[in-house]
């Protein structure tokens, strides 16, 4: 799994027909900076609204995971969701123009090889992993319907189908690494049975459904002159059955376990709505859009729940965006005083900086000498150079401007750093720069623990 986020080169568009609600879109996938997750907007309603992919905004499942909010509502979210999972792109502006994603074919391939002409780009930010780290679990009796999770320090899924019906068995699919997503559950296409189709299309849903965005089960004998029925339902000349298979109109399946993948490919798409790229093992028996949403929710729970205590990742082997040569050319400080020894993300409003700490360090000498514990306010110090970093970030031309640190409001100590220990800071604005002030929040953490913290206000000078 990747360790920096990811956005596209260049924005890309697909168009076609909604699924549900029978209208043309075109749908445009955007660059968008770090930290900015999935975001739909509608560019067709007054003041083109935003609706965050989050799944507090799910408002009807239907068939299909549909959200609202400001006002706008975006119908079946789920493949084009998966499609930015399974390429582990962060950052997304989904605009459209309609209520609707384009259905396509009725799977996420055609929005996977978009998202690919359209180019992958690295950008200088850790993804925000979120790691289950407890197990689990969502079950609805009624419908023999369990999901779990499991702690695993990746993200793999597997799911298991079972519809009593003759022309389906039981059918598993899973999913061991991410990066499979494009060539082996994309393609698989989304599915009804011929006992549903009647009834969704009363229901006013399916409206912009065809033969060739969804596979028809046919599970049961069709009665003499029910093909010229559905022939008429479904606006085509003719439907055929295709005995072998129990398909309507001859459609070759993929695999012989799509329907199993395609459940697959639709929990992918529903679980991106926790906000988070994932690491756990999940596995589901008989998901459906209803019972990943209510898990994806468990999920959020717990995320807030940790919200606290969640530390920037920070893997030694990548490159930093800036090491301490480029780090002392940027803030003033010098032996014994540079406190930050590398700068590993970087973005418009957030910068994790690195602090090994060495029983080399001069104050060990004197503080606490027989228990050598890093002094509080130079553990601030730290927080404070690395949000020095930041805020010189603002501006075109840092080497001619200098940082200050005027004010610090809502300091803690939560637990002693030691020799040996990294800390590692996050620093994020809280409020926008406005002449030259702007407010930061700071996390020191070590060894994923919250050590400390502080809102630290900071000046912006240009050198005389």
């Amino acid at each position: 799994m990747n360790t920096k986020q990811q956005t596209i080169q260049k924005a890309v568009s697909v168009s076609g027909v909604g699924l549900h609600t029978g209208v043309m879109a075109t749908m445009t996938f955007l660059p968008a900076p770090a930290h900015h997750g999935y975001k739909f907007q509608r560019v067709d309603l007054p003041g083109q609204p935003i609706v965050d992919a989050d799944v507090d905004n799910v408002v009807d499942l239907s068939r299909g995971t549909t959200l609202e909010q400001n006002g706008a509502r975006i119908h079946t979210v789920e493949h084009a969701l998966a499609s930015l999972v399974g390429l582990q792109l962060d950052n997304i502006l989904i605009q459209l123009d309609g209520p609707e994603p384009p259905i396509m074919d009725g799977s996420s391939i055609k929005f996977i090889e978009a998202l690919q002409d359209a180019g992958i780009e690295e950008q200088n930010a850790y993804r925000n992993y979120f790691e289950i780290n407890e197990y689990v679990h969502y079950k609805n009796s009624e419908k023999d319907i369990e999901i779990a999770a499991l702690p695993l320090s990746d993200y793999r899924l597997t799911v298991m189908v079972d519809y009593n019906s003759r022309v389906i068995t039981s059918q598993h699919a899973f999913l061991n690494d991410i990066s499979q997503f494009s060539s082996q559950i994309a393609m698989c296409r989304t599915f009804v049975f011929l006992h549903e189709l009647e009834m969704l299309y009363k229901q006013d849903l399916i409206k912009g459904g065809d033969l060739t965005n969804a596979i028809v089960i046919v599970d049961r004998d069709v009665r003499e002159g029910e093909l010229d029925y559905l022939a008429d339902l479904l606006n085509k000349p003719k439907v055929s059955v295709n005995k072998k298979e129990g398909i309507l109109n001859n459609i070759d399946l993929h695999y012989p376990n799509e329907m199993a993948r395609h459940k697959l490919l639709d929990l992918v798409g529903d679980l991106a709505l926790v906000g988070r790229p994932i690491k756990a093992q999940i596995l589901a028996a008989r998901p459906g859009h209803a019972a990943n949403v209510a898990f994806a929710k468990k999920i959020k729970k717990l995320m807030q729940k940790n919200a606290a205590n969640t530390s920037p990742a920070y893997d030694p082997t990548q490159p930093p965006v800036y090491d301490f040569q480029k780090i002392a050319s940027l803030l003033p400080h010098r032996y014994p005083f540079q406190m930050i020894d590398k700068i590993m993300a970087l973005d418009e409003s957030s910068v994790v900086g690195i602090k090994n700490v060495s029983m080399n360090e001069q104050y060990f000498m004197g503080h606490f000498p027989g228990n050598p514990v890093m002094p509080g306010v130079l553990q601030l110090e730290s927080m404070a150079q690395t949000g020095g970093i930041l805020v010189l970030s603002t501006v075109p031309d840092p080497e001619n401007y200098w940082p200050y640190l005027i004010g610090i409001e809502n300091c803690r100590f939560r637990r002693n750093v030691v020799p040996g220990d990294t800390l590692i800071f996050r620093c994020e604005f809280i409020s926008p720069m406005k002449r030259g002030i702007v407010k930061m929040s700071g996390r020191g953490y070590v060894a994923g623990q919250l050590v400390c913290e502080a809102e630290m206000i900071a000046s912006l000078v240009k050198k005389k």
